[in-house]
């Protein structure tokens, strides 16, 4: 299944989409997943940064002051508890799937992605994430696949969206395979050019480059597929991501923007407490760039910030205890190098902050949805992901 397939249902759903609306969606759309980032993680994050600022509680971060909050349910469509694939393919198109299926619904047919519908409206998209572009959140956004490990097949399909802006760590060179046409070269083909780091971005833009993909420096021959405790300073991060995916649009013609925390379901997988909190603050960066934009273009901007799924069951307090520790969280985590230095095992760490953890794997847990901007007042109240896109384009 290609994606050029999918457009060509596309154009009709985008034609209907836009002959429903009541009220035409916004003109600069920013969608963010913080993958596995369900409403503890983000008390946690929020209850460590007023620890930070000397505080018991009361401090937040820049999406959790969106003035409009809700809940959305997750579960795929054959299992209570969703992976990403099937999450993702809901929230990006609206259709519920299995669990291990990618951007087609459970008799295989392509499903009507979100980026997709925008692009027929003439909008640009950016595809964007911390991990690799072709896991399931971000590939539910452009790729069909009946399997999300497909992995080049997915990163095939890449070019074939025609999507002006992707980023995404450590996936060109690993998932390449020998004898099979590779997706930098078919990527290079279809009129896009490959950034590794800032310094190159920079370069392509100043040449007037209409098609990036925009891969951390750091990552270039790499597999970025397992997760790791600490980042380089010297290395683009997501706020320099969606940063640079604004510089490249401008503010002339409408776009959207879908940008994934992925690092945050892959600390929650390993229940590594502070790890998670550091890579949602990641995230919140990326956030507030897209808040000064917002702050320019009040009248015709939405950002929205969701989660695809709950990881790990985390608690604010464990084992009988009615505490969280910070203190001692901070004589252990170094905020600079974003590392733990001691030589407790992970376990240990989070008994002694008390912070509890049921699984290493996915939750049924509702996530939290954060809107602000024109058409936010519709992410009010409790809903299915299948409704994000309907909210997102005024189905």
């Amino acid at each position: 299944m290609k994606a050029t397939f999918k457009t060509i249902i596309l154009s009709a759903a985008a034609l209907l989409a836009l002959a429903s609306c009541k009220e035409k969606p916004a003109e600069y759309v920013f969608l963010f997943i913080g993958d596995g980032m369900g409403q503890a993680q983000v008390a946690a994050a929020d209850s460590y940064l007023s620890y930070k600022n000397g505080v018991l509680g009361g401090e937040h971060m820049c999406f959790t002051q969106f003035p409009v909050t809700g809940l959305a349910t997750s579960f795929s469509a054959n299992s209570r508890v969703t992976d990403s694939s099937a999450a993702g393919t809901a929230i990006a198109s609206g259709i519920k799937t299995n669990n291990g299926w990618l951007g087609v619904d459970p008799e295989e047919v392509p499903t009507s992605s979100m980026a997709f519908d925008f692009h027929e409206m003439g909008y640009k998209v950016a595809i964007t994430s911390s991990v690799p572009v072709n896991h399931a959140t971000p590939a539910s956004f452009y790729a069909a696949a009946r399997s999300r490990g497909d992995y080049h097949n997915i990163s095939m399909q890449i070019p074939d969206s025609g999507f002006e802006f992707f980023s995404g760590s450590g996936f060109l060179d690993y998932y390449d395979k020998n004898g099979e046409n590779g997706t930098g070269e078919k990527l290079a083909e279809a009129g896009y050019t490959i950034c590794y780091g800032q310094e190159e971005y920079d370069a392509a833009k100043a040449e007037g480059k209409d098609k990036i993909v925009l891969v951390p420096a750091a990552s270039k021959g790499t597999n970025a597929s397992n997760y790791t405790v600490g980042h380089s300073k010297s290395d683009i991060t997501l706020k320099d991501v969606v940063t640079d995916a604004i510089d490249f649009f401008g503010d002339k013609a409408p776009f959207f923007v879908m940008c994934e925390g992925g690092e945050i379901d892959w600390a929650c997988h390993s229940n590594q407490t502070m790890p998670m909190i550091s890579d949602i603050f990641r995230m919140d960066e990326a956030v507030k760039v897209a808040y000064e934009f917002y702050q320019k273009h009040p009248k015709k901007t939405l950002i929205v910030i969701t989660a695809d799924h709950e990881t790990g069951g985390i608690s604010l307090g464990a084992n009988g205890k009615y505490k969280v520790d910070w203190e001692k969280a901070d004589e252990i985590w170094n905020d600079e190098t974003e590392s733990y230095e001691t030589e407790m095992t992970n376990e240990e760490i989070n008994a002694a902050i008390c912070v509890g953890w049921t699984s290493k794997g996915h939750t049924g847990s509702p996530v939290p949805v954060y809107a602000v901007g024109k058409g936010a007042e519709k992410f009010s109240g409790v809903f299915d992901n299948t409704d994000i896109i309907k909210k997102i384009l005024c189905r």
